[in-house]
């Protein structure tokens, strides 16, 4: 009886470790993984951060251009508004007829 206790006690043990030896496998490979996505995506970060540094203004042009299309627009908005106004349109009507009197 001691000796088969012995028996099932080792093939418990050897059970234990071939187990622990695969899920240690299967951590291992998992690591792998991680480390080859981690080590990706460094590599992508890397290349943005390098891009970005070297082309800095990269799309300042195409802000730039709204910008001045805004205030264009805005100026624009504004001529129009006094040129609408009574006081403008009487002004500009003398100087037509000046011109055209002389």
């Amino acid at each position: 009886m001691n000796d088969s206790l012995r028996d099932v006690r080792n093939e418990e043990r050897n059970t234990i470790c071939r187990v622990a030896g695969r899920v240690m496998t299967h951590m291992g490979s998992c690591m792998a993984v991680l480390k080859r996505r981690a080590r990706s995506l460094l590599c992508r970060l890397d290349v943005t951060v390098r891009l970005l540094l070297a082309e800095p203004e990269k799309g300042a042009v195409t802000a730039e251009y709204a910008v001045v299309l805004v205030a264009a627009t805005g100026f624009a908005a504004l001529l129009v508004a006094l040129m609408k106004s009574d006081a403008v349109k009487a002004l500009l009507m003398n100087i037509v007829k000046k011109a055209l009197n002389v």
